[in-house]
């Protein structure tokens, strides 16, 4: 607890320091406004005439860490002022999540949390639950016909990850409504959550500001990294799909899992889960190109894990699918069943915030523009 502790403190000493770089630049930016034209961030930062820590931590959800202003900017480095859009943001955006996470001492995780400590958490689950298959009657079993429940009870499952994903949802939701408050973000009608809507699926602001994209190891501009958002979002959703398809089949209509091949459920899984190969395996390749000032780096190993931990779900879940009738089916749910755990268990303190918050910042924008300066 007192290590705990500390670790807390430790993150509320860093923040004054990249909220107060944050106001600078954006006082900077504010005088030039030669990237006026670009992201929701700028037309946000020329309605304010002064930055407040709300304003700030408003602002740095609302960027979407396209690079475009970095390489346009005439302040950044070498120059004297040393502006980095990105950089800078990507910085309190981090802060932010700490800053509104529920329950409030375990903000401290999304600064601890990284590669390494997503892979021990997968395969110590995945270790744990191979071992009580093994216990339950061996790891090669007769052929079950793809019946998961002959290995795991349904109740069981639905309890364990219906109630783990609860809290994770529950922790996320709450953390985003202190934000929402925190900043003063108005109350939504529907014509701007609609524009807000829009802008999320449509991952708008991930073109630059002109339609060409992104800026990723250097200033060329490329759609890559909108499109492997565009493979992982739509593929995560699918498999999601698969998950309410399924449970509204197994209640009621009365038809329990397995499910044949061309069945809804397992078409939504399968499409779902080839994005998710396509999306975060991209997204990490494009993590490990990036060039420094694009982003914090200290953030990199936060954003790899969850990427990570996306691409062994779909990984785990495809050789499911196809090893459910053999004999091995029973280890292959249980590392796939583990893999699943360990990304419920990082979802609230991980990487997979960052949508929340930027739909949040994305409605906020929207209500703004309607109320003018």
């Amino acid at each position: 607890m007192q290590q705990l502790n500390s670790l807390i403190n430790e993150a509320r000493q860093l923040t004054r320091p990249h909220e107060e770089e944050a106001k600078r630049v954006m006082q900077v930016c504010n005088a030039c406004r030669y990237c006026e034209g670009f992201c929701a961030v700028f037309p946000a930062m020329t309605r304010r005439l002064s930055f407040s820590d709300a304003d700030i931590h408003y602002l740095a959800n609302l960027c979407h860490n396209c690079g475009a202003c970095l390489h346009a900017c005439q302040y950044a480095p070498p120059h004297e002022f040393a502006i980095t859009v990105p950089q800078t943001l990507a910085k309190v955006r981090l802060e932010t999540w700490q800053r509104y996470a529920w329950p409030a001492r375990f903000g401290a995780l999304y600064r601890h949390a990284g590669v390494t400590s997503a892979l021990a958490l997968t395969l110590s689950l995945s270790l744990f639950l191979l071992l009580a298959v093994a216990l339950r009657g061996g790891l090669w079993h007769p052929p079950l016909a793809g019946d998961f429940y002959q290995i795991f009870p349904h109740n069981l499952l639905a309890i364990l990850f219906g109630g783990v994903f609860g809290f994770g949802l529950l922790a996320l939701i709450v953390g985003v409504i202190r934000f929402w408050r925190g900043v003063s973000g108005g109350t939504p009608r529907p014509p701007a959550a609609l524009e807000a809507a829009r802008h999320a699926l449509t991952l708008t602001y991930l073109d630059g500001g002109h339609g060409e994209g992104c800026n990723d190891e250097d200033d060329r501009y490329t759609l890559r990294r909108r499109r492997f958002h565009h493979f992982t979002f739509y593929g995560f959703m699918l498999c999601f799909a698969a998950t309410v398809v399924a449970t509204g089949y197994h209640y009621l209509l009365g038809q329990p899992a397995p499910y044949p091949l061309l069945s809804l459920p397992v078409i939504l899984g399968t499409l779902g889960g080839i994005g998710l190969i396509i999306g975060p395996a991209g997204l990490l390749w494009l993590n490990l190109r990036r060039a420094p000032l694009h982003g914090d780096e200290q953030q990199k190993p936060l954003d790899r894990a969850f990427c990570l931990l996306l691409l062994l779900t779909s990984i785990t879940g495809l050789a499911l699918l196809a090893g459910r009738d053999g004999p091995l089916m029973g280890a292959l749910l249980a590392v796939h069943l583990g893999v699943v755990m360990a990304l419920f268990l990082t979802l609230p303190y991980g990487k997979f915030a960052h949508g929340f918050y930027r739909c949040a910042a994305l409605l906020k924008d929207a209500i703004e523009k309607r109320r003018g300066k």
